[in-house]
């Protein structure tokens, strides 16, 4: 046990809370008349009181261990109570509350270059359902996993409830449904998903009329009535069929959730109490999470470069395209990252500027900007910091980032470009990356067909296609890693981190070698880390081949195949921390040519007609 008290005292220092830096506004009343309408202590007893409860349901699972026969039924009530805190419980220290509900895998703590064990409550069920763990390793696990909520407890006690962390924590959860629950991620092995899924919608109904029902009410008494008939008719719909390769994601989501969603931002408006402004991933105003401004692009944009102006944008664009940024003037981005071929190049690995093939398959730029790591192996934290290593790569542009590009100004259109977007000419590279990085993020496209069906704009969507996204959501776990509705890796619901897997990609297409490319294992020379990549999007997946980090594969059936398989494990490799959550799909070839098909509707490379809408949204 000494060995686990010192991880949790380890997780509580590296994952310490630290409080927000948060303002609300109280548009219609002030701060004192809103605690005396609304009972934001009762409503905050709620979330205090369920993971209480959770704790509890632990702590009897220490004491009948992992084999008894009520271990599932109390497990079970453990994760339920634990739902019901999560918005809360969850906001005010996002690290401690992935942990305790995040995925099964080992922590490798990269501020002391510890690796620490699986624990949460995945792994609690893990050990419950499919065994294999010691009483004591059992014991151990839940013993962390309680210190964690008990961590979360005392930030509920502690800090006050008010208008903005209600109403971001209530919106958070909301996606956590569409994102976590229904998709399996939460709950990998006991599929109790849309339990849950039932329980966040009863909770969002009961924490409202706890705290700012009385206030729709009196202002709009239709739209309190719309919004319990959403939640109600939401919940029906989830319980008529809970089987998680049978439920119909595709209409849960368009027809139930979106409505919720919808209504829900409303709501907030109605009570006028806070207005929707604060850094965040989402547009709060945006009334589904499919809509082409949903998601904030400044959110993952380095704080010296966001809210870019048109003019800023419009030198990056002309950047984009010159080759006089490179050393020896014959390479642009545009080179590796063609515009028709959704800025990716259609080849295996473009060739450096000695005419040799760069080590990885060049990546699509459309919707880049939505992610916390770049380049395949991650390396870079921040657009700004990939630009400049392509400045700074001896095998691409080969200059200094703080080297001014003389050869730009031989364009005398440069000079007064650059003077209009950042009000001087500086003698170093940094505004020229800024420029590249504005344009790069303004790259940006949420208008597929599958969008617009979605959203409800229109009803194309074939069967094949509707049945193919309810595998990628359920049968085939696409989506445990490419996170609806970016389908890239970047975690929902706080977007703070891109993840990166080990899928243990061939070398070839014969599949009979594994790749010898260590991705991220660069960085710290760890073990669970040989092999990891980045998680890109599946977006415009069907017009950027070829596929994988080395261009392996130059179909979307060749991949779909590797992952039936069970990945490179499934190949029969010796990869002992693969961190697929699955053996083998047995998806059989409808379900495989549905999944294409499906991923054949999120092509939408028609960035310049949404970059306009997205610089309205953001400036």
């Amino acid at each position: 046990m000494k060995y686990h008290k010192l991880f949790l005292l380890l997780f509580f220092v590296t994952f310490s809370s630290c409080k927000n830096n948060e303002e609300y506004v109280d548009l219609a009343i002030n701060k004192e008349q809103a605690k005396k309408i609304v009972n934001w202590l009762n409503t905050r007893s709620f979330y205090l009181e369920s993971i209480e409860k959770s704790i509890a349901h632990l702590e009897e699972l220490e004491k009948i261990g992992h084999d008894n026969a009520k271990s599932k039924e109390v497990f079970a009530m453990a994760r339920s109570e634990f739902k019901k805190a999560e918005p809360y419980a969850s906001y005010l220290n996002p690290p401690v509350g992935h942990r305790v509900n995040g995925p099964a895998l080992p922590v490798f703590l990269e501020d002391n270059s510890r690796t620490m064990p699986p624990v949460g409550l995945q792994k609690i069920e893990e050990s419950i359902y499919k065994g294999g763990v010691s009483e004591t390793e059992f014991l151990a696990e839940v013993e962390v996993t309680k210190g964690l909520m008990i961590n979360l407890k005392e930030n509920i006690i502690k800090r006050e409830l008010n208008p903005q962390r209600f109403f971001v924590a209530t919106h958070q959860q909301l996606l956590r449904i569409i994102s976590l629950s229904i998709s399996g991620f939460d709950t990998p092995v006991s599929q109790l998903g849309f339990d849950e899924t039932v329980t966040s919608l009863q909770s969002l109904l009961e924490v409202y009329n706890r705290s700012i029902a009385g206030i729709i009410i009196e202002r709009n008494e239709q739209l309190d009535k719309d919004f319990q008939q959403k939640i109600a008719e939401a919940i029906t719909f989830v319980e008529q069929d809970k089987n998680f390769e049978n439920f119909d994601r595709f209409t849960f989501i368009r027809d139930y959730m979106n409505p919720v969603t919808s209504t829900w931002v409303a709501v907030r408006k109605e009570s006028r109490l806070w207005d929707g402004k604060v850094s965040s991933p989402f547009n709060f105003d945006a009334s589904t999470f499919f809509e082409e401004d949903s998601f904030n692009a400044n959110f993952f944009m380095p704080a010296m470069n966001r809210n870019p102006s048109e003019k800023q944008i419009a030198l990056g664009e002309k950047l984009f395209f010159d080759k006089n940024l490179s050393e020896d003037k014959k390479m642009s981005c545009a080179t590796c990252h063609v515009p028709e071929n959704a800025y990716s190049d259609g080849m295996v690995a473009n060739l450096d500027n000695q005419g040799n093939h760069l080590q990885r398959n060049t990546p699509t730029l459309i919707n880049v900007a939505f992610q916390q790591s770049f380049f395949w192996d991650g390396r870079s934290e921040n657009l700004m910091d990939q630009i400049s290593s392509v400045f700074t790569n001896d095998k691409e542009f080969n200059t200094g980032v703080h080297q001014f590009s003389e050869g730009i100004l031989e364009d005398p259109a440069y000079k007064e470009m650059i003077r209009e977007a950042f009000g001087q000419i500086s003698g170093r590279n940094t505004d020229v990356i800024k420029a590249l990085s504005a344009y790069i993020a303004s790259l940006n496209g949420f208008n597929s067909k599958f969008d617009r069906n979605i959203r409800g704009e229109e009803n194309t969507f074939t069967a094949e296609e509707k049945h193919g996204f309810n595998l990628f959501m359920g049968k085939a776990l696409c989506a445990t890693c490419h996170f609806m509705p970016l389908t890239n890796g970047t975690v929902p619901p706080f977007f703070k981190e891109t993840e990166r897997e080990v899928i243990g990609v061939p070398e070839t297409a014969q599949n009979l070698k594994l790749d010898d490319d260590f991705g991220f294992y660069w960085k710290y020379g760890v073990e669970i880390q040989k092999g990891m990549f980045k998680t890109p999007t599946v977006r415009n997946s069907a017009v950027t081949a070829p596929y994988m980090h080395n261009g392996v594969y130059e179909t979307l059936e060749e991949v779909i195949d590797f992952y039936n398989l069970g990945g490179g494990a499934g190949l029969g490799f010796d990869l002992p921390h693969q961190t697929l959550p699955f053996d083998e799909l047995t998806l059989d070839d409808s379900e495989q040519k549905a999944l294409i098909a499906y991923l054949k509707t999120l092509t939408d490379t028609a960035v310049s007609e949404t970059r306009e809408k997205n610089l309205l949204v953001n400036n």
